[in-house]
């Protein structure tokens, strides 16, 4: 759209790219543009990583030859943003590209409101998540917004905090002067950007654009301390020369300073701003497919594949697990049998189930799961265990591995069926890994049959995940004695109590404006909650906080609107409980 903020930008840069007659030359980290070839100004040679070159000069010595640079970001979401236009396109018909996505939809925006964002660019983190539903964006420049504004710049500059005051009507939004209103009118008069930052210098303190543009890049030396505090007294008495109020002079300055610890370019975030509303409308419109293409993209984002297929379910997405007989290697939609109406559907993705793919099985190859992919395909669908084994002729390591993770239930065979077909008939196989040729001669023993919490153990050693029940819901009764709380019940109890509450671990998140707090993110059969674990705490508790993989938190329950987080006081490794489920599990033999 040539009309939006992004559209205009990307214009702009256009034009300016088509005003160069240049060579291009790719290098790591960026593109520069040069009067002729590279290879004859520049020293190059050979990186690491085959088909990539590197150059001997820094961003500094390309800046002093008059070179053009473009930094160009290798982000993992254009990789599954593609992979889900793909999916789209395939399984809906429909060909979408980051244009034509449909913009403004109320319903993605009332989405991120509620901060249901796992798995969408950006906005997943703790932080974020935080933040979304007292910023409630509800349009695009909001999430442009969203974006620069949780960074350390903003946050160690004191801009948040009044920034959402004064978009709740809560704080008054006053200008000095017209000048100054239309740099900051946007923002509410918080400086969130580092454009905003060099224009306020030109019109407020008299600097030159060559000046202004020294700021910039005093802003962006943000690994540099300092660097930014030798404009204090240039800003500061241009300012107060020009009638502005000392303390608004100071109060603009600790806002700017707060870029010397990263913030962000106006353009910058309208462009990430755009992969997180493209990766919001997918999801919600297309959960299942957001769900595949995240994990064939792995590994990016906060989220584990087991966290993200739970959020697919929870948003009506039926999954279905790795089999020999349905499974590729990467994730896939199968439509669901049986007469629809659309009229009832919450999403456009309720005609598809998400067939988990080989990818998920720990130790399994791409090679193996392309090759039953291929053979599959080719010859038609496998009748039996043993001939399954004959047209693969994979090794009996492999067969094993698909026997643990229950990938032969197609074929009406049981975990511990298929692993026993998989042992060698050692008077015929050698002792090493070859070719298996199953003797379907050699008779299958009554087997005992696994329980519910055997199942869920060997899911999760296979496939790190299970479709079963929650593995946290074995433990109930126990954590229920030591007044154990769910992660569903923190919502109807009332705040600044004393709880516990247990689950497993998902992550431990310490950003670097948190001053040492660090964000544990605990998973039970009811939901997720959120712990608050400062430095004392987590020094106390270290062994717990750092390496436990299920555990206990006591402390005060805190709520602010919507968010809800456990101040913890103790934390207990409770990880023992569930390895005594059933340890007989571990072993088929």
């Amino acid at each position: 759209d040539p009309e939006s903020l992004l559209g205009r930008q990307m214009l702009e840069l256009l034009n300016s790219l088509l005003t160069f007659p240049r060579h291009l030359s790719q290098h790591s980290g960026g593109m520069v543009m040069s009067r002729g070839l590279l290879s004859e100004l520049v020293p190059i040679e050979n990186a690491s990583m085959p088909g990539r070159t590197v150059i001997q000069w820094d961003k500094d010595d390309l800046d002093a030859l008059g070179l053009l640079k473009v930094d160009c970001l290798s982000l993992g979401i254009l990789s599954c943003i593609r992979r889900a236009f793909n999916l789209i396109e395939k399984h809906h018909g429909r060909s979408l590209t980051l244009a034509n996505v449909p913009s403004e939809d109320p319903d993605v925006y009332d989405m991120i409101s509620e901060a249901d964002t796992i798995g969408v660019f950006q906005i997943e983190s703790r932080a974020q998540m935080s933040m979304l539903p007292r910023l409630k964006p509800h349009c695009f420049y909001d999430l442009v917004i969203e974006v620069a504004i949780v960074r350390p710049g903003p946050i160690q500059g004191d801009m948040v905090h009044p920034y959402l005051r004064r978009r709740a009507g809560e704080e008054l939004v006053e200008y000095p002067n017209q000048a100054v209103r239309a740099v900051l009118h946007k923002t509410l008069g918080v400086p969130i950007f580092q454009e905003q930052a060099m224009r306020l210098a030109i019109v407020a303190a008299g600097f030159t654009p060559g000046e202004a543009d020294q700021l910039r890049r005093a802003m962006g030396a943000w690994r540099k301390t300092g660097v930014i505090a030798k404009f204090h007294e240039q800003l500061v008495d241009g300012m107060t020369e020009r009638g502005y109020d000392t303390e608004f002079a100071e109060r603009l300055f600790k806002q700017i300073s707060g870029f010397g610890e990263y913030g962000f370019p106006e353009s910058h975030a309208a462009s990430f701003a755009l992969l997180v509303y493209v990766s919001a409308w997918i999801k919600r419109w297309h959960p299942a497919v957001f769900a595949a293409a995240l994990i064939n993209s792995q590994p990016m984002g906060f989220y584990a594949p087991a966290q993200l297929v739970r959020d697919a379910r929870e948003h009506g997405v039926a999954i279905l697990p790795p089999d020999i007989g349905y499974s590729n290697w990467d994730c896939t939609l199968e439509p669901i049998p049986g007469d629809s109406d659309s009229a009832r559907f919450r999403h456009n993705d309720e005609r598809y189930a998400l067939r988990l793919g080989f990818r998920l099985l720990r130790g399994f190859s791409e090679e193996h799961g392309r090759r039953i992919e291929a053979i599959r395909e080719r010859d038609g669908a496998f009748r039996s265990f043993e001939e399954f084994a004959q047209r693969t002729q994979l090794n009996r390591a492999v067969l094993q591995l698909l026997s643990r993770a229950d990938a032969f239930a197609s074929l009406n065979i049981e975990r511990r069926e298929a692993y026993w077909k998989s042992l060698p008939a050692r008077e015929l196989l050698p002792l090493f890994d070859e070719p298996m040729a199953a003797a379907s001669d050699v008779p299958v023993p009554e087997l005992p049959e696994m329980s519910v919490q055997d199942q869920v153990v060997e899911d999760y050693a296979s496939a790190g995940l299970t479709l079963r029940q929650h593995p946290v819901s074995f433990l109930r009764e126990q954590l229920t004695q030591l007044r154990a709380v769910t992660a569903e019940q923190l919502a109807e109890l009332t705040p600044d109590r004393r709880v516990k509450v247990a689950g497993l671990v998902l992550m431990r998140q310490r950003p670097s404006t948190a001053n040492g707090v660090t964000f544990v993110t605990l998973e039970d059969e009811t939901g997720v909650a959120n712990l608050v674990v400062f430095p004392s705490v987590w020094q106390h508790f270290r062994q717990t906080a750092r390496f436990a993989t299920v555990m206990m938190a006591t402390g005060r329950l805190q709520r602010e609107g919507d968010v809800i987080h456990v101040v913890c006081e103790r934390l207990d490794d409770v990880s023992a409980m569930l390895e005594q489920i059933d340890p007989k599990s571990r072993n088929f033999r």
